[in-house]
């Protein structure tokens, strides 16, 4: 048993001591699931940090297993609260190579040895060992994978494999942080399930985080709603959530498109692609899809059925083999795929959010907002290609430099590298921007988003989570781009913070015309935010359609158990 009481847990923010837990009391029972909810930004991991000993605390005491842990516990104490428990991190993938039981071999042998080194095969002890391993992959429904390489797997046997490493380490708590947030459908039905397995055959206490109401009525046997770090209620999953979801605001009628004038093509591509998954491909087919301007397109499907490389390829990052993706610009069709004098236009029209989207967080938003001007901004382009020709930089390196603002950052800089070129290049091709031209071009962006101008200001660290996403979508939409391409960017978010998204993201397509092209695993998302909804399966488009109609056809293909009970039925509940 779990017991927590009067916790307490300060940071040291911009030189400034900020309270972000305060007096957290409750307990987790052996055998029981216990669920934690609350807004981005609550203290939920923080919390789980704390109780997995990674993490410091202020004030209180957590007693497991009957021994007591304090602020002031020595580094032995500390040891042995890591030694009794285990964390299952969101969008962790962190395996050995090699076959899928030599993970649990490891981890096993780490209780004997310390370190997780791999037992020789004649080892007095590797019989047994191999054995106990094999029961842990049996837990989680993976003993027929178990001489499978960890690479060979799905995401969600991924998932699963990490959960029997900390199975192995025989915790007496279990915390799960986000454990399938970013995952289709699918993979979150067989995780949840193995979640449930563990709880019947272990007997531990387990703390599941999650923003995802549908999987706390699944899983948790009871709630903790969290909010600004104090615990607002504790009880009934159900009847917690109500309360969770009670302030959430209404959804914002999405606006019908008159007409279907299509801007972009994507005509007969093909695009073999191996996958990180062994002896498998990707493999697109002659795929051809229309989007139609001022249209909110969501593509969904499994994690792995090429929602993304389809999405990088219609942004002109990966090129098809053959094939033409085609955009309508002053009149004339231009291919994004193959360089061409006017590519960089087509760009300027395009913003772009990754799943890993963030901001700096040494900058204002202003100077965030004002960089991106400086790339996209009116008449940007014209001077940076007269800037060229002074500096002898060529329109081809130019087009590569007018593209990678839009990668990711690993990416970016990767690339940035191999070219040689130094980041101030920027500033050297670009115009500079005054701070008046931000606000000027910020002010009916940040109306349409309901965030206050003072927040040009600020820097992440001084804003909520929610003003931090949309910050982000206002640096998105800065330069008033034609087309907002997103690709899973808020599958992070809380249910409320996500509905103010939704409907900021339905105003936005309204008041400016943006065409938005998404990618997401979340159905109530997809329902509520599109027009049409395109389901891609195997590298094949096998509906395209009603967002309803689509996503339920997913939600039936993955036999997701789970969303038999949706947010949007509990609220309508009396």
């Amino acid at each position: 048993m779990l017991k927590v009481e009067g916790l307490a847990k300060d940071y040291n923010v911009l030189d400034e001591r900020k309270r972000v837990l305060e007096g957290i009391s409750f307990t987790a029972n052996d055998g029981e699931i216990l669920g934690i909810t609350g807004k981005s930004g609550s203290g939920k991991s923080t919390l789980l940090r704390i109780l997995r000993g990674v993490e410091s605390f202020d004030e209180g005491v957590i007693e497991l297993e009957g021994k007591q842990f304090f602020p002031d516990s020595d580094k032995d104490d500390i040891k042995d609260l890591m030694q009794k428990t285990a964390i299952h991190l969101q969008r962790n993938f962190g395996l050995w190579n090699g076959p899928a039981i030599e993970n649990i071999i490891r981890r096993v042998n780490s209780r004997r040895e310390g370190h997780e080194g791999l037992p020789e095969s004649d080892s007095p002890f590797y019989d047994e060992i191999y054995e106990e391993s094999m029961e842990y992959l049996k837990v989680v429904g993976l003993e027929h994978k178990a001489l499978h390489v960890t690479s060979a797997l799905s995401g969600g046997e991924k998932q699963r494999l990490i959960l029997a490493r900390q199975l192995a380490a025989k915790p007496k708590l279990l915390l799960l942080d986000e454990p399938v947030t970013m995952t289709g459908p699918g993979t979150k039905q067989e995780v949840l399930d193995v979640i449930k397995k563990v709880k019947k055959e272990l007997n531990i206490p387990i703390i599941v985080v999650s923003h995802l109401p549908e999987l706390h009525m699944y899983i948790a046997d009871r709630l903790i709603y969290l909010e600004d770090g104090h615990i607002i209620e504790e009880g009934k999953t159900e009847a917690v959530l109500k309360h969770f979801l009670k302030d959430m605001q209404p959804q914002v009628e999405i606006t019908p498109l008159e007409k279907r004038e299509t801007v972009i093509k994507i005509k007969d591509i093909n695009k073999r692609l191996a996958l990180i998954r062994v002896g498998e491909v990707l493999n697109f087919k002659g795929l051809s899809l229309d989007i139609h301007r001022g249209e909110i397109v969501s593509l969904i499907g499994q994690s792995g059925a090429g929602k993304t490389t389809l999405l990088k390829m219609i942004e002109g990052l990966i090129s098809p083999t053959s094939g033409e993706i085609l955009y309508l610009h002053d009149g004339e069709w231009l291919d994004i795929t193959h360089f061409n004098s006017r590519r960089m236009e087509l760009r300027k029209k395009i913003s772009i959010m990754h799943q890993e989207f963030t901001l700096s967080p040494h900058s204002t938003i202003g100077q965030q907002i004002g960089f991106r001007m400086r790339i996209k901004g009116p008449g940007s382009l014209e001077y940076a290609r007269e800037k060229a020709k002074e500096l002898k930089v060529s329109e081809e390196v130019l087009d590569i430099l007018y593209a990678l603002p839009d990668l990711e950052e690993e990416e970016k800089d990767k690339i940035m590298r191999q070219m040689q070129i130094a980041p101030d290049i920027y500033g050297k091709l670009f115009p500079k921007v005054t701070f008046e031209d931000v606000k000027e071009h910020a002010t009916k962006i940040f109306e349409s988003l309901d965030l206050p101008l003072d927040i040009l200001y600020k820097t992440p660290y001084q804003i909520s989570g929610g003003e931090h996403v949309r910050a982000y979508i206002a640096l998105a939409l800065t330069t008033r781009p034609e087309i907002l391409m997103l690709d899973e960017p808020f599958g992070d978010l809380d249910p409320v913070t996500l509905r103010d998204v939704t409907n900021a993201l339905k105003r936005i397509n309204k008041e400016f015309g943006t065409t938005i092209i998404i990618v997401s695993h979340h159905m109530d998302f997809v329902k509520e935010v599109s027009h049409r909804a395109v389901l891609i399966d195997d590298a094949k488009v096998v509906n395209d359609g009603d967002p309803v109609e689509v996503s339920n056809q997913l939600i039936e293909m993955s036999h997701a158990s789970y969303l038999e009970r949706t947010m949007e039925s509990l609220i309508a509940e009396k």
